[in-house]
């Protein structure tokens, strides 16, 4: 996870805030739902990116997950 979401996932996982990484994969469902309901606009690699956002955040709230029950 190189990218910009993946520094903020790792930032918020060494905070352990998972409030603020449910808060960003909620605002990322949001937006990927928006675009997908744009039409006239192919909005395709967007949405893939965001979903790809998605994957992180989630993987983020596992590793948050599995720091609770260790």
């Amino acid at each position: 996870m190189p990218n910009a979401i993946g520094l903020i996932v790792y930032g918020y996982v060494s905070l352990n805030d998972r409030g603020a990484l449910d808060d960003l994969r909620m605002q990322r469902r949001k937006l990927a739902v928006d675009l997908k309901a744009l039409t006239g606009f192919d909005c395709r690699t967007t949405i893939q990116r965001i979903e790809e956002d998605i994957v992180a955040i989630e993987a983020g709230l596992a590793r948050l997950d599995e720091g609770a029950t260790s």
